[in-house]
């Protein structure tokens, strides 16, 4: 950016320069894939089972698909590469359509990387792409007056698709309309439904894989938005098992969650295993660390998957 160091820059448009730009441990990746879906920019491909940097140009060195690796396997460092151009990006990324464009450039907003917004933007007018710029995040004022001179708005339309999320259906502020209830029906229906939770800590990093509420026990492993959805969550799945909860996108060493889950199948000897997870794609490294702990594991026990909808509907549920 102008006025910048670019040794500290993580995009910069020098022609030959140090940068950063992410690094990935082979050895660790177990070609899950999910990178590969976070990084809207296109830098990664899926080739013989691993996650592969395909050109230094496309990545733009901010990291986004580190949270989305539930084995630690992508890390960032500072190495001569090619510069990040932003138009190939934008050429790459356009037939993916308006998802896609909008998460990349939100993304890019995030980090404040102005002039590859500007840029992003102008490529979009020029080529009168179908993108509807007011859903992108705050910007400058001079993208907003860019944004409005290509889609004229009125403040209701602003109002409407502000703070739309950034591609991340987790992010996106929604509001849910509930029917009224009184007083005394909501104490009444408080009553009927007890808590179901019959230990603590429930934490993934703090609880004991040998503690006696595992053993032998069904286990749910939930992720932590997902109690907070449900209005059945205590009554119809969590009553009778023993309990862990964890976010995989925002927890860190989730190494230690795959070796916990380990200890539970072999050493606690659980029955059962339910993963519930909600929706968004980042949720999805949960049932993925659980995967790679029954790989792990010497014990086989049946893992079943259910799917919540951001609305609290169950949108999946199998045995997997």
């Amino acid at each position: 950016m102008k006025n910048q160091n670019y040794f500290f820059n993580p995009i910069n448009t020098a022609k030959e320069m140090k940068r950063t730009i992410i690094k990935i441990d082979e050895y660790l990746c177990n070609g899950c894939g999910l990178c590969v879906e976070g990084c809207h920019e296109g830098a990664l491909q899926m080739i013989d089972g691993k996650a592969r940097m395909i050109s230094d140009l496309y990545c733009d060195g901010l990291g986004a698909c580190i949270g989305d690796c539930p084995v630690g396997a992508i890390t960032l460092e500072e190495r001569e590469a090619e510069p990040y151009d932003e138009i190939k990006v934008m050429e790459r990324i356009s037939p993916k359509g308006e998802s896609t464009i909008l998460a990349h450039l939100n993304h890019l907003i995030d980090h404040k990387q102005d002039e590859f917004v500007e840029q992003g933007i102008q490529y979009i007018k020029d080529h009168s792409l179908d993108v509807d710029l007011r859903k992108l995040k705050n910007q400058n004022t001079n993208q907003q007056d860019s944004i409005k001179a290509t889609t004229p708005q009125s403040k209701e339309d602003m109002t409407m698709h502000a703070h739309n999320g950034g591609g991340c259906p987790g992010s996106k502020m929604i509001s849910f309309d509930q029917p009224q209830t009184s007083s005394a029906a909501a104490t009444a229906t408080v009553q009927e439904q007890p808590s179901e939770l019959r230990q603590w800590p429930v934490q993934l990093h703090l609880v004991n894989p040998n503690a006696p509420y595992f053993q032998s026990a069904d286990v749910l492993m939930a992720a932590d938005c997902v109690a907070f959805s449900m209005g059945n969550f205590h009554s119809k799945y969590l009553k009778g098992k023993g309990l862990a909860i964890a976010c995989p996108k925002l927890d860190n060493d989730k190494e230690v969650y795959i070796e916990k889950l380990t200890a539970m199948i072999d050493q606690a000897k659980i029955n059962t295993l339910t993963v519930m997870i909600m929706e968004v794609p980042c949720c999805s490294g949960l049932l993925q660390i659980a995967k790679m702990a029954t790989d792990n594991a010497e014990r086989k026990v049946p893992v079943k998957a259910i799917v919540i909808g951001l609305n609290g509907e169950i949108r999946k549920e199998e045995w997997v």
